[in-house]
């Protein structure tokens, strides 16, 4: 099967296996994007169907599907007559019709500190507080797996420094764009660069996997790549990251997790509602989701891609036409082996009598419930209470 996946490649695309696709448990490629900041997920996912959302957001709140008194391209789009897609999002359509996107709504961390640091700390460690590993999940993962797979690229952290959450045992690689490993294309600038690498790394096995990073990235180019399906990934970052994830998934080079981080959430002031700030956030989202997924379609049985965010905002809008930190907040799983079509989680409602603290919309189901399900259905691992210490998943039948 490998061998005929790789003749379907085109002429440009290496054939790099460090390990076979077939050694011990090898699952899915999981793709996690986080999105910073604390999404508003109450305008992302709209509870069309809440009249109390409507009184408690009286400016930003986005019109029903039905609503005749708005332009029909700023309503929300119905997915199951209590929901809705924010308009902006309606790139995202398609796989939820294909049934292969899934949302769980009012799902979050059991952490009402309401502080971003603290929040994302925790999520990223998967604990419940300061005592627990300093290790990531994912690097616990990784750890708790043996695939068998030795490549340098087994994980990938898209930007800069890889997120907290690669952290631990196992080396991953950060990754910001596969061409500052071309050294802006000079190829002379490059070979000096690698024989003086070669000398220094002569006996040292981390360096060799350096140098065979070099060696995978160089032969590929993000300008050059062609997506499958007339895929056209947004030219942004998160456009970039997903577009090289797709690029290191078909070149076989081993590449298990990619995490993939989109910033600028934190929408206290002019958030806007139909347009502004956060549409565009959801535009750029939407847009690179969905091209992923149009590329990537004839692989989805083998991906399985995550959003989270540190928490939710306030129920209400503030009165700078923003919101103010919240607590629940809401996951997205897309990949061709989930239950998608639907919206899981219990629903808390949003009557003050059911928000909690200062006007929050509950959390019911943990975040570390849909990860431990992909985790041991998705990725082959059992090893929840290692990567996840001292809690008790509870399966919410996300994933078939």
């Amino acid at each position: 099967m490998a061998a005929t996946f790789s003749q379907t490649l085109p002429s440009w695309m290496p054939r790099l296996a460090f390990a076979s696709q077939h050694t011990a448990p090898r699952g899915d490629t999981l793709v996690v994007v986080f999105l910073r900041g604390a999404a508003d997920v109450l305008n992302m996912v709209v509870p069309h169907g809440e009249e109390a959302y409507y009184r408690l957001r009286p400016s930003l709140g986005v019109p029903r599907p039905d609503d005749s008194s708005a332009n029909k391209d700023e309503r929300a789009l119905d997915l199951d007559g209590f929901f809705g897609l924010h308009p902006m999002l309606q790139p995202l359509m398609q796989a939820w019709q294909s049934e292969q996107l899934a949302i769980i709504h009012a799902c979050g961390a059991p952490d009402e500190s309401r502080s971003h640091f603290k929040a994302m700390e925790l999520m990223e460690r998967g604990v419940d507080d300061e005592r627990g590993p300093a290790s990531g999940w994912i690097g616990r993962h990784l750890a708790t797996l043996n695939t068998g797979n030795s490549s340098p690229l087994r994980a990938v952290g898209m930007g800069t420094r890889p997120q907290r959450s690669l952290s631990g045992s196992v080396p991953v690689s950060a990754l910001r764009s596969i061409t500052d490993f071309h050294l802006g294309g000079d190829a002379r600038a490059l070979q000096q660069m690698r024989l003086a690498l070669n000398t220094v790394y002569a006996e040292d096995a981390l360096g060799q996997d350096t140098l065979s990073i070099m060696d995978t990235l160089e032969r590929l180019d993000p300008s050059t790549y062609v997506a499958a399906r007339d895929a056209k990934y947004p030219d942004s970052e998160f456009g970039l990251a997903l577009k090289q994830t797709a690029m290191l998934i078909k070149a076989e080079v081993g590449l298990e997790v990619s995490a993939i981080d989109v910033g600028g959430w934190d929408t206290h002031f002019a958030q806007g509602s139909v347009s502004g700030l956060m549409p565009n956030l959801m535009k750029d989202l939407a847009e690179g989701l969905a091209a992923f997924h149009a590329d990537m379609f004839d692989h989805m049985h083998r991906l399985t891609t995550v959003s989270m965010s540190e928490f939710g905002r306030r129920a209400s809008e503030n009165g700078s036409l923003g919101t103010d930190h919240g607590h629940g907040s809401m996951m997205m799983v897309l990949g061709g082996n989930v239950r998608g079509g639907k919206v899981h989680g219990e629903w808390p409602g949003m009557q003050p009598g059911q928000l909690i603290g200062p006007g929050d919309l509950a959390v019911t189901t943990d975040y570390r419930d849909v990860l431990s399900e992909i985790l041991v259905k998705r990725l082959n691992n059992p090893a929840t209470d290692e990567i996840f210490p001292e809690y008790q998943a509870k399966i919410p039948n996300v994933i078939q």
